[in-house]
């Protein structure tokens, strides 16, 4: 048993340490704060508790004493507890207090330092909080006790950054100017730092609190010099997907192919899995056809994950790779890819990447008696096979892997909805139908459509939904670059 005091960072999931995310993955408890990601709650294993005990201005969940009982009864269990902290746990994050009753309880316990707020905030706003030629000092201070803090002694640093300081600037800033600090010294504040959703307001000591009255809180604030520097350095906000929300609903498994980049470029992601990519239903017919896989001329992969399944039960089997005899086709570069990290050559890929293009691919091909296996989805549409099969060739179509809706895509569903996304990413038909099976094609409605392809996009259309943009080529890459324009 041992309770972690993990930092999660300013905002950004990505800036999570290495070590954060290996403790999170092996967490029997988390107990997390309003600050921390909720995509950082994905990589604990599912049977994990989650509870929040957040503190906001308006609502508090649980106090300091009893988020201490909390983590000391957990441990006492003999779990592995996680104490998920938004920025760092010394840095104003009371991890000091939730140390000293594990250590009187006499409890095991370890830090995991996080990116502190004001590191964010300087890294995503393209302020430097010190610079030669501007400034060598920062003070770090909280703003919740105007009176408690002395500011002829704050408000002469260099850069004064201030935690939770947002309600009471105004006073604070009199308090500064009245003390001497020039009125016209640059000033920032910035509210969910390192998010897609960040916002930034700028202004000067004087001017910043009146221009900060539709700001709410959470929010850090910047005084000095240094922020003049952002205007030749803001580099987050000028990505051009930046502010947009998009959902991406493919198996969370492989999300990441997705969502990675879009994040990379800007966009907040908003993760709806309505598929989960499971082992046939009947393994069976698969197992058969491996059983048998030296009598097969042409192996035919139509999905990565087709291929994916279809070696998981070759490893099963009493055979292995040494058995195919088969030239192998595959669709589209992501299955070409899995294909060859198994060390094998694909002989055939299609210039598009949907069944008519492949048909044409095998146009010049002599097909007759050719045995060919078909591993893929279990639902899937019959115009190869039946065309294979009418050009002479002798098709076995086996289920690989099947796709079901996840018990918890309608509440992620209505969740990213409440967002108001901009955008909504199908990767093919199963995504669409189970989306509209989770939430309604209602819950689209002013939400922009991308589809991977002209098969996603006729699903799309037969529910009633507009396509706004489709990728081409006809893969991941290509849906990004048709959001872009």
């Amino acid at each position: 048993m041992k309770v972690y005091l993990v930092g999660a960072g300013p905002g950004d999931p990505g800036l999570l340490t290495i070590k954060g995310k290996k403790i999170l993955e092996r967490a029997d408890s988390i107990l997390y704060d309003n600050l921390a990601s909720d995509r950082l709650l994905d990589l604990a294993p599912a049977s994990a508790e989650r509870v929040y005990v957040g503190k906001k201005r308006a609502a508090k969940e649980f106090s300091q004493d009893e988020i201490a009982a909390m983590l000391v009864e957990r441990a006492r269990r003999g779990w592995n507890v996680v104490r998920l902290k938004g920025g760092d746990p010394f840095i104003f994050g009371r991890g000091g207090e939730e140390i000293e009753a594990l250590a009187a309880a006499n409890i095991p316990f370890e830090i995991v330092p996080g990116v502190t707020t004001p590191l964010g905030v300087a890294a995503y706003t393209g302020v430097p909080l010190t610079h030669r030629e501007h400034t060598s000092a920062v003070t770090f201070v909280t703003g919740h006790h105007v009176e408690a803090i002395d500011w002829s002694k704050i408000g002469a640093s260099e850069t004064v950054v201030l935690f939770m300081g947002l309600m009471n600037f105004p006073a604070i800033a009199r308090e500064m100017i009245a003390r001497g600090r020039p009125a016209k010294t640059p000033a920032m504040a910035v509210r969910w730092a390192t998010r897609p959703d960040q916002q930034t307001i700028v202004g000067t000591l004087e001017d910043l609190a009146e221009k900060l009255s539709a700001m709410k809180p959470p929010a850090t604030i910047v005084i000095g010099e240094v922020v003049a520097l952002r205007e030749r350095f803001n580099w987050y906000e000028r990505l051009p997907l930046f502010g947009k929300r998009i959902i991406v609903t493919r198996d969370r498994r492989q999300a990441a192919e997705l969502a990675d980049p879009l994040e990379a470029l800007g966009a907040e992601v908003l993760l709806v899995p309505v598929i989960e990519i499971r082992e046939p239903a009947d393994a069976h017919p698969l197992d058969f056809a491996i059983g048998c896989l030296d009598t097969y001329d042409w192996l035919i992969f139509t999905s990565a994950n087709g291929v994916r399944y279809f070696t998981e039960r070759l490893d099963r089997s009493a055979v292995d790779l040494r058995s195919l005899k088969a030239k192998i086709c595959a669709i589209g570069p992501a299955t070409r890819a899995a294909v060859e990290a198994l060390h094998l050559k694909v002989d055939k890929m299609p210039p598009e990447y949907v069944a008519e293009s492949l048909l044409d691919a095998f146009a010049s091909e002599d097909l007759n008696w050719r045995r060919i296996l078909l591993p893929r989805a279990a639902v899937a549409r019959d115009l190869v096979p039946m065309e294979l099969k009418r050009r002479g060739a002798h098709v076995d179509v086996v289920e690989a892997y099947r796709t079901v809706l996840p018990d918890d895509a309608a509440d992620r569903a209505r969740a990213a909805i409440a967002r108001k996304p901009d955008w909504i990413t199908f990767t093919s038909s199963s995504t669409v139908t189970n989306f509209i099976e989770a939430a309604g094609k209602d819950a689209l409605k002013g939400v922009k459509i991308a589809s991977i392809g002209p098969i996603t996009s006729e699903t799309a259309r037969q529910h009633g939904l507009q396509i706004h943009v489709e990728a081409k080529p006809h893969t991941t890459a290509g849906l990004i670059q048709a959001i872009l324009g």
